[in-house]
């Protein structure tokens, strides 16, 4: 039986032609720069190497609440297709290599990724008479497009350590009408994942995979639910292992959000080895209530200890949906990297120096063809020192 959960598209012939197309063509954390060490005078006496980490929700490419926000079934149609003709504008392909250029320019041994989609379709349409067939015709698939960019385009060697699935929702979508009353339409399913991707001389073991037990479903479309996960690997650079996370949680709901957090927290919480977080927690820094959990939790966000010159209040949210507005209009920050590393006699988080960027709230992130932003979030490249565990080098 298909879950019901978070939903979308399918295409037409004519949609079909398009995708053809389209693939083939807050002030208190601001903190001011310093001058940079060298990394010599960086790890000298600290026992720890640079770690570089990246954290990216790469949208699925369409603004999918106003689907959610539906006040009825009957709404939901119509509703699937502005949001399909959406995504096809804003074109994955297109924006896939413009993160991948990110990517190879930074080379972060470890990347989360948030809203890796895939989308499918079924022509013509069940939802809407008995719904028992689900959608299986592949339409886009992101993990493939990015991996494809990143591997066999510019030769990188990354590698998915691991995925963990999410919403998987098929809902119809209008594609005609004939008078006087029947709706022609196909459906089509959205598949939400979190991935983990790994440098090649980044040695992993121990994968979790999993979905939180709190599950947000809208009161105003009750068909629908939205679960949520998050991927955990122990990650060994250069002979120093790192817990590493990556999550997505909750926007809609504060209490799910909440309580999806206090879930991974708790799992975390008997873990040894430095801890770091990364995802777009749909908290925002420094205010919001889930943001304040983590830090009570003994979690340091790391673009508070930010020495990289220039790069303000670190913005990650949000781009208009169609990605097309002129100016940057990021205002909050949600995507965030989180550190828990518990040294010294205190027993507190200590982290050594961060150097730390926002991409893709500059003019020139943008893509080449279509000038759109890479996602409607920034994404967060930072580079990490974690002393080594009982070390009181850094407070």
């Amino acid at each position: 039986m298909k879950k019901r959960i978070l939903a979308l598209w399918r295409p037409s012939a004519v949609a079909v032609v398009l995708v053809a197309a389209l693939a083939a063509g807050c002030g208190e954390d601001k903190v001011a720069g310093v001058e940079r060490p060298d990394d010599a005078a960086l790890n000298l006496g600290r026992g720890s190497e640079a770690l570089t980490v990246m954290t990216h929700n790469i949208y699925v490419g369409a603004d999918v609440d106003r689907i959610v926000e539906a006040g009825s079934l009957e709404e939901v149609p119509g509703l699937v297709t502005i949001t399909f003709l959406e995504l096809l504008s804003t074109n994955f392909p297109e924006r896939a290599a413009a993160i991948a250029d990110e990517i190879a320019r930074k080379r972060p041994h470890l990347i989360g990724l948030q809203e890796i989609s895939l989308i499918r379709y079924q022509h013509p349409g069940d939802f809407l008479d008995n719904y028992s067939v689900d959608a299986e015709d592949e339409l886009l698939n992101f993990l493939e497009i990015v991996m494809y960019e990143l591997r066999d385009v510019r030769g990188l060697d990354y590698e998915v350590v691991g995925m963990v699935q999410n919403a998987d929702v098929e809902l119809p979508m209008a594609t005609g009408f004939i008078p006087p009353a029947t709706l022609l339409y196909d459906d089509v399913r959205l598949t939400d994942y979190d991935v983990v991707l790994a440098r090649g001389d980044v040695q992993i073991s121990n994968v979790a995979e999993v979905n939180y037990e709190s599950v947000y479903a809208p009161e105003e479309l009750p068909i629908i639910q939205i679960p949520r996960g998050y991927v955990a690997v122990d990650a060994t650079v250069k002979n120093r292992t790192y817990r590493f996370v990556n999550t997505h949680l909750e926007p809609a709901d504060l209490d799910v959000q909440l309580e999806q957090a206090e879930e991974l927290i708790d799992e975390l919480s008997g873990e040894t080895k430095p801890v770091i977080v990364v995802g777009d927690l749909n908290t925002p820094a420094p205010t919001g209530e889930t943001y304040r959990l983590f830090e009570m939790n003994g979690y340091v966000d790391t673009w508070t200890r930010n020495l990289e010159k220039g790069e303000g209040e670190g913005f990650t949210n949000p781009h208009d949906s169609d990605l097309r507005n002129a100016e940057s209009d990021l205002y909050q920050r949600v995507d965030l990297i989180l550190v828990r590393n518990q040294a010294g006699r205190s027993g507190k988080t200590v982290i050594g120096p961060v150097f730390a960027t926002v991409w893709g709230d500059e003019q020139a992130d943008r893509t080449a063809l279509q000038n759109l932003w890479p996602s409607d979030h920034a994404a967060v490249i930072a580079e990490l020192r974690v002393p080594v565990l009982g070390m009181p080098a850094y407070k």
